[in-house]
């Protein structure tokens, strides 16, 4: 049905002919698209409620109408009534139970807006496939029947639809009709959902009573059944809901390429769906995880070029510049780029009959995105009906867990409550590509291998006399953005061009492998300056002049790395650069995160930055450019013998 042109109200499906399905399909191809899920526990009336939106919106064809009735007659559990669950249950195997299996989508319109809405399971077994409809959803429709109230699986999908970022709930009691329309009825199962609600974290949701079967607060609201309820019907709520590509039209510009389209020499464009965020000409980007930069020269659609395009756009992007990028690869704003990582902390949904195995490798994607992942046995299990944190060595069918995940290159991702797109993936098996689990990620981890270092029997004088040079570790600090690895790697060109034997260790490089377990909290910042100060000091035993790039904003850290060398080879070098100044510059978009709140523990905003008290040599880039700063530094260390 979603592929045929829906009738609007009044109109007979038989009568259309072309001219009206060109003038419906002009009229309405303009209208916002709301996707939203029903659940709840197993017999609650979600296929009831379904059927009776389609056949309200006559979204049904007469001969699906006379289907309807025959089928109901031979299948339906409403004796001579129409039985509008059966528009939604098609597969044979839940007529004859009587229950939802696999997950209906159907498509129906009004006045004001599309829909697609998703019928999801409701027994526990099939928790996965209420996942997978969820997945895609703006809005969840969680049933409750007014006999029975709040139950076990209530809850249970109520959890997982908060868990997996739906923020727009309804909670529609039905069956209204069975309990006489009592109100009491009706706000006790309120209040029952409402505590439970505040529990998991559900901070909102519109509750309605309703009845599938007869129609009640269904398409039009008060219904006479229910003159002391004053709130909207279902359908006037679903109408007037925000959608999420307003407010995600609000947040930084996000695009994975799903296609590099070359149809010949002259064009190279970059297509995709836009996540986040708008886009026009000359926007600067960034194409992450390689940090290149560059300007957006067009924006295409198949309709022609556009002058803006919007999150929930799919359209083709060309640059100015010939930058590498391919499919997997994320275009995004460049003063305010995501993460690229590749450890991570998740929760995953575990989809498969066969359990996780923990330390296999399972291909991850996410968005466009196709990487080998391992998962570590989970920290715990979640108990999605007391919500206790349970112990787990692995995950089986529907098992919900917070486990650290580890792929073989870094992946450009968001936190999952930031972005559903950028942050939520699913693991398939290698072996069968099966799908096996879904997840959301919490954040990136800065998790390292061990590094081994060879001994050797030759001493650190050996080392310096084959060099001709005294060893030195030229110790860089100042903010973030101050112009430390700009400096540094300045110092170490001008070095090397006389001959000296350097290395530069800066601190985003080594994040990303000795240091890559470590955070930016107080206790991680000190771990990571301990670490290098063990690894320039094996550097300068080989008989190097070490040059590290580091905020490294705690005094007693960059005493003990002092005390570790003999007198003299430690040059504390402060690049004494203001606060106001590093944040104009703001290179990678860090002070604006920190700022927000996005980014936490972050040096000279909500972490303390020491300034050195007696740096051996002081340099700024205010009134120095990168280049004297340099030359600067050589005079003062030579000679270096």
């Amino acid at each position: 049905m979603a592929d045929q042109p829906a009738p609007e109200p009044g109109f007979r499906v038989d009568a259309l002919i072309a001219e009206d399905i060109e003038a419906y399909l002009e009229q309405h191809q303009h209208k916002s698209l709301l996707r939203f899920i029903t659940c709840g526990s197993v017999d609650d009336g979600k296929s009831t409620l379904i059927g009776r939106l389609l056949y309200d919106s006559k979204m049904i064809f007469e001969d699906q109408l006379s289907a309807l009735e025959s089928d109901s007659a031979k299948h339906g559990t409403q004796g001579e009534e129409i039985d509008f669950a059966l528009l939604v249950d098609g597969l044979a195997a839940e007529r004859e139970q009587g229950i939802t299996i696999d997950v209906a989508y159907r498509f129906f319109t009004t006045e004001k807006r599309k829909f697609i809405v998703a019928d999801t399971p409701g027994h526990e077994q099939y928790t996965r496939n209420m996942v997978t409809g969820a997945s895609t959803a703006d809005l969840a429709v969680i049933l409750v029947d007014a006999r029975k109230g709040v139950l076990k699986q209530t809850r249970r999908h109520s959890y997982l639809v908060h868990l997996l970022g739906i923020k727009h709930l309804v909670l529609a009691v039905n069956k209204m009709d069975l309990v006489d329309y009592d109100q009491e009825v009706f706000d006790k199962i309120v209040a029952d959902y409402g505590e439970f609600a505040e529990e998991v974290g559900i901070e909102d949701f519109v509750a309605i009573p309703i009845s599938g079967f007869k129609g009640d607060n269904i398409t039009a609201s008060p219904a006479e059944t229910t003159p002391w309820y004053d709130g909207p019907s279902l359908i006037d709520h679903l109408e007037t809901v925000e959608l999420a590509n307003a407010a995600a039209q609000e947040r930084p510009f996000r695009m994975a390429v799903q296609w590099v389209n070359r149809p010949n020499l002259d064009f190279r464009g970059f297509a995709g769906l836009i996540a986040c965020g708008t886009i026009k000409p000359g926007d600067p980007v960034r194409i992450v995880p390689a940090g290149k930069t560059s300007t957006v020269k067009s924006v295409t659609t198949f309709d022609g070029d556009l002058d803006e395009a919007v999150a929930g756009q799919s359209v083709t992007l060309t640059l100015e510049d010939e930058v590498d990028c391919s499919r997997g690869d994320v275009i995004a704003a460049a003063g305010d780029p995501p993460e690229a990582s590749d450890q991570f902390e998740a929760t995953i949904v575990w989809m498969s009959e066969e359990a996780l195995k923990p330390g296999r490798g399972y291909w991850l994607k996410l968005g466009t995105q196709m990487v080998t992942a391992t998962v570590q046995p989970p920290k715990y299990e979640v108990d999605v009906n007391s919500f206790e944190h349970l112990a787990a060595k692995t995950l089986d069918l529907n098992a919900i867990g917070v486990a650290e995940i580890a792929t073989d290159r870094p992946i450009t991702f968001e936190p999952y409550d930031q972005s559903r797109q950028l942050g939520g993936f699913i693991l398939i098996d290698k072996f069968t590509n099966a799908t096996v689990g879904a997840g959301m990620l919490h954040f990136s981890l800065r998790r390292a291998q061990n590094v081994h270092w060879q001994p050797t029997t030759i001493t650190r004088d050996d080392h310096a006399t084959l060099k001709n040079q005294r060893p030195r570790v030229l110790w860089f600090t100042g903010l973030s953005g101050s112009g430390k690895s700009t400096i540094a790697n300045e110092v170490e060109k001008q070095l090397a061009l006389m001959n000296r034997h350097t290395f530069l260790l800066d601190g985003d490089n080594v994040r990303h492998g000795l240091n890559k377990d470590l955070g930016f909290t107080e206790t991680d910042r000190i771990e990571n300056i301990r670490r290098i100060g063990e690894v320039a000091k094996l550097m300068a035993d080989a008989g190097l002049i070490v040059l590290t790039a580091f905020i490294s904003p705690f005094r007693a850290e960059r005493q003990m790395v002092r005390k570790m060398l003999p007198e003299g080879e430690f040059i504390e070098i402060f690049v004494d650069t203001p606060l106001e100044v590093a944040e104009q510059r703001d290179v990678k978009g860090l002070y604006k995160k920190a700022r927000s709140g996005e980014l936490k523990n972050f040096t000279g905003i909500d972490s303390p930055y020491e300034m050195p008290e007696n740096a051996e040599i002081v340099v700024n880039t205010v009134d120095m450019t990168p280049v004297e700063a340099a030359e600067y530094i050589v005079k003062q260390i030579l000679p270096l013998k």
